[in-house]
């Protein structure tokens, strides 16, 4: 009998996303019947995921086997009490592998002063500056999972000196690894360049407070394509203001799309993107939800189920 696949997703991502998923599970040898109508929830095996489609309650699902996200992100259904199923955040190549090129160039960007030039062109020559080589430069990285250790790996292999930090002690063949407290601080201390690629947990929230970003050397540049609700934006603001830190690139935010109001659009310190570090392709995340569904139907473990305690 052929598995039963819901694509819960907002409308316009099915024509999309639809031939690369019927391909996949064809690789995959599985026979499945994929829909976008949500009708019939009791029938269905597996539900592929996205906020923002029709799926809001998960209780009338009652064959279901696991949910698979097309996001990394898990936030916001990891804590839905109508889902009891394993839940899978989506870890595939192509998104990996694009969030650490964001990372990569603009750490490069920092690292070479390229935003005078582009922003600060007035028909004065100025050529005095010369900016160390990567060596030379400490980039901290908070989070090492699949886009963090990808992320430092990218940046290693152009010179970098690279320091990684995590909650939880996770040692790493060829990266100067920390974790805890002290071991944050040792990397903030450290850091020219910092980057966040935690996940969003009540233990993350806030966690660049205005302490703890003055640990940062002066002239510190911040790099946030983790989530939004990792940094204190009011005490981002300050630091930025009072030129503690040089300059933030950020691509999340506590509220998406970020208000036209918000002080980040505006402010001469702040680089704004609108979430774009990394997306999901199809091409690549299908071929993902097809082998873990192929994985369970074949009575072996899914990869990359959720801890619901920890969040991610």
């Amino acid at each position: 009998m052929a598995a039963r696949i819901l694509f819960s997703a907002p409308e316009d991502h099915w024509a999309l996303w639809r031939p690369h998923l019927l391909a996949a599970f064809a690789a995959e040898g599985l026979d499945v019947d994929l829909t976008d109508d949500p009708a019939g929830a009791w029938t269905f095996d597996y539900v592929i995921y996205r906020p923002g489609g029709p799926v809001r309650d998960f209780t009338d699902f009652s064959r279901l086997k696991a949910v698979l996200s097309l996001w990394a992100g898990v936030e916001r259904i990891v804590g839905d009490p109508t889902l009891t199923v394993p839940l899978c955040r989506m870890v595939d190549e192509g998104l990996t592998r694009g969030m650490a090129e964001w990372v990569a160039g603009h750490v490069l960007r920092y690292h070479l002063g390229m935003d005078a030039h582009i922003v600060g062109q007035d028909g004065v020559w100025r050529n005095g500056v010369v900016p160390p080589l990567a060596p030379d430069r400490t980039v901290g990285i908070l989070g090492l999972g699949e886009m963090g250790r990808a992320a430092a790996a990218m940046l290693q292999a152009l010179g970098f000196d690279v320091r990684g930090w995590s909650r939880r002690d996770k040692p790493l063949p060829g990266l100067e690894t920390f974790s805890g407290e002290d071991g944050l601080e040792a990397v903030l201390r450290a850091a020219e360049i910092l980057v966040t690629l935690l996940p969003a947990t009540p233990a993350t929230e806030g966690l660049l407070d205005a302490r703890r970003l003055a640990m940062l050397p002066a002239g510190a540049r911040l790099i946030n394509p983790g989530r939004g609700t990792l940094v204190d934006d009011a005490a981002l603001l300050e630091a930025l203001d009072s030129g503690r830190l040089a300059h933030a690139t950020l691509d999340v935010f506590r509220t998406e799309p970020l208000p036209a109001e918000h002080p980040f659009w505006g402010h001469p310190r702040v680089t704004v993107t609108p979430h774009i570090a990394a997306e999901t392709r199809p091409e690549t995340a299908s071929e993902a939800i097809a082998r873990n569904v192929r994985r369970c139907e074949n009575g072996e473990a899914l990869t990359h189920v959720v801890d619901r305690t920890a969040g991610y």
